[in-house]
């Protein structure tokens, strides 16, 4: 028996008892679902269906071995919605790997039927479906995990976003307070958003507080040059507010050159000579 033989006798098992196998399967499903809705068990059913008809019609194309042949195109699409949206929802690797694994029981139960006396045919084919449905539940953990990276990449993104705000503290001055270490993926983000705000704002001033970064290194420090020079470019000048002494100690030490850059102790005293810079004056009241 060739393997077009054996495929299509498989497609052709699938769709004559789809019925009995996806009953078989949804139970095994629902027994692993602990804690589900009716419109998520209702879904389950409707993906056991659309795999079943995708898998019996992808099987009689004959290619068993490569699931990355364009008659399992079908499948591998189903699978990857599966895979993402469990991945978004919460579930685990394995729970998703789980619902092709789970499949193999029913299927192997009709295919001994459907053998019945043919053990050689019987080996050959159990061998085929067992090592396809190995190969379709690795590819929805494959799935899982590249939907997962995205996530954490996005969600990375949005921390450095929120972790890098500027502030407007008068006309035409803005501030950007530094919390946590200064490296160089956070620096692009710092350097986007402050170049964003002067174009925005106008700002002639812009204040950078580094009272929150724990330690300067020489690392650090071409960081924060290379952020002011950018904001140098479009029109606005820096101050650096948040000059520690173990800061200063150590910035000399490392024998970076600031000398054209004004700095402070603190985030008031960078204010005071914003404002002056700008012709604003404080002005207490008696």
């Amino acid at each position: 028996m060739t393997t077009t033989d054996y495929a299509n006798r498989i497609s052709q098992m699938i769709q004559d008892q789809q019925g009995a196998i996806a009953s078989e399967w949804l139970a095994q499903l629902e027994a692993l679902l602990v804690r589900s809705s009716g419109s998520a068990r209702e879904q389950l059913r409707n993906h056991t269906q659309q795999f079943l008809n995708a898998f019996a019609t992808a099987a009689r194309s004959g290619e068993l071995a490569n699931i990355d042949h364009r008659s399992w195109d079908e499948v591998r699409d189903l699978l990857a919605e599966i895979s993402s949206s469990r991945a978004k929802s919460g579930s685990t690797p394995s729970e998703t790997a789980t619902f092709v694994f789970s499949l193999k029981q029913p299927l192997f139960a009709r295919l001994r039927a459907s053998f019945e006396g043919e053990a050689e045919a019987l080996a050959a084919t159990s061998w085929t479906i067992n090592t396809l449905l190995d190969k379709l539940g690795l590819y929805t953990i494959e799935v899982f995990q590249k939907t997962k990276d995205q996530i954490i990449v996005r969600q990375q993104q949005e921390l450095l976003e929120l972790s890098t705000p500027v502030v407007k503290l008068w006309n035409g001055i803005l501030a950007l307070p530094l919390i946590g270490t200064l490296d160089s993926a956070r620096t692009q983000v710092v350097m986007e958003n402050i170049l964003q705000k002067i174009v925005d704002t106008g700002a002639s001033i812009a204040i950078i507080d580094i009272t929150g970064v724990p330690t300067v290194d020489t690392l650090v420090a071409q960081h924060l040059m290379k952020t002011i020079a950018a904001a140098r470019l479009m029109g606005a000048d820096c101050i650096i507010s948040g000059i520690r002494p173990q800061i200063a100690q150590t910035i000399v030490h490392l024998g970076v050159n600031l000398e054209d850059v004004t700095t402070k102790a603190t985030l008031a005293d960078a204010f005071v000579v914003a404002l002056e810079r700008t012709g604003t004056a404080i002005v207490m009241k008696a």
